[in-house]
Formats: structure tokens, sequence, C-alpha cells
């Protein structure tokens, strides 16, 4: 039995949500196709903490989505997660991004396909069953035209998020499902965080990093 605030910066969407026993009591999030988590992120805090008339003291975690995702969305996300648990004495809790995502549709056969862009054709992905399994661990991968066609000649696939809608027009097959307008948000962060804080599965706050997956890349400006 807790009370979680639950933060996910690793996309677009800045979203910060507010858990009572694992069940999201308030939302606040915001995607306008950029990056402002910097500007946002600590206002849209203090608007779910004074939405229930509490202060930081009165929350027992604080949960972050630890990717993978935005190099830059992450950073600011788990420095703001890692300075708050510091400076309220609470516990660091790491949601899997990806994780978080698929929890976002609900599907009674298949399998669920979470994909958040990275560059140009690739994607950070991985496999769940319907009950929210991996069947497939994380990683970066290239879509091409034989991507996933083993898997989609026996089960309705369901791909999800910003990753999977570049990917629509190169993989075609008829259980091939791609649902739009799906990211990474607090809300689904909340049964997940608090099942971690019943066991208590926390991170260590001083040394914790997001999991970005792979090297940051800097892209070289055009003159």
């Amino acid at each position: 039995m807790a009370l979680i605030l639950n933060i996910e910066t690793s996309t677009k969407n800045c979203s910060v949500g507010l858990a009572k026993d694992g069940i999201s009591i308030y939302l606040k999030e915001e995607n306008k196709g950029d990056y402002s988590h910097a500007e946002k992120l600590h206002i849209f805090i203090e608007e779910v903490l004074k939405s229930q008339n509490l202060k930081a003291k009165d929350l027992d975690a604080i949960a972050v989505g630890k990717g993978p995702g935005s190099y830059t969305g992450l950073r600011i996300g788990v420095s703001t997660a890692k300075g708050l648990a510091y400076a309220i004495n609470k516990p660091l809790i790491a949601i899997d991004t990806l994780k978080a995502l698929a929890k976002t549709i609900q599907i009674e056969k298949g399998i669920i396909v979470p994909m958040i862009d990275a560059r140009r054709l690739e994607v950070y992905s991985a496999i769940f069953n319907h009950n929210y399994e991996y069947t497939r661990s994380p990683q970066a991968e290239i879509i091409d035209e034989s991507s996933y066609q083993s898997l989609l000649v026996a089960h309705p696939v369901y791909f999800l998020g910003d990753g999977a809608s570049k990917c629509k027009d190169i993989i075609k097959h008829k259980n091939a499902i791609f649902i739009e307008d799906k990211f990474p948000s607090a809300n689904e962060m909340a049964f997940l965080a608090e099942e971690k804080y019943q066991n208590k599965k926390f991170e260590d706050t001083a040394y914790f990093e997001p999991f970005y997956l792979k090297d940051f890349m800097v892209t070289p400006q055009k003159k």
C-alpha cells in the first residue's frame, strides 16, 4: 500500500502521475511532438502534488521510466526522479519503458510488440505475450521487410508506439495490427511501480543510470 509519484519522459510524451495502492489517481501529461521535458516536468510534478494537497515528503516512493528511449528525455526524467528521491529520502523505483508501453493495450491472444523510435529505420523493441510477459528482451533493431515474418505467420502481432508508426509501410502481413497514438505513460506505471514497491525492488539512488540500450549518437550540424 503506497503513494507513488510516477515519471515517464523516455519519448515525446512528458508524463507525471500519482498512484495510490497501484491505481492511478491523477495524471498530467503532454505530447506536442517535441521534447519540452526540461520546461514542463517540474511544473507537472508540482501540479500533480497540489491536486491532492500533498507535499513531496508525503510520498512513499518515486518511480521513473528507465528506458530505452530518448537519451535527453531519459536523462531529464531520471535526474529529476533521483534528485527528488534523495531530497525526501524515499526509495527510487525503475520501470521498464517498453513494458509500460505494452500495457497501454489489452489483447486476448497474439503478441504485443511495443516500439520506440530510435534513428532512421531503427527502433527499440521487445516482445510480450498477452499476459505482458517477455518472450524477447529489449533490443535495438533495424526494421526491414523480413522483420517479424515468422511470428506473423503464427499470431496476430500488435505493433504500437512511435517506432511502430514508421514501420507500417515496411512490415506487410494480414496479422500485423498497428495501433496509433500510444506512448509510454505514467498511467500504466502505477501497477508496475506498486508491484516493485511491495517486493522492495529499489534502485541505488546515487548510482542508478537510465537503460539507454545503445550509445548516444551526435548528429553533425548541417552547414
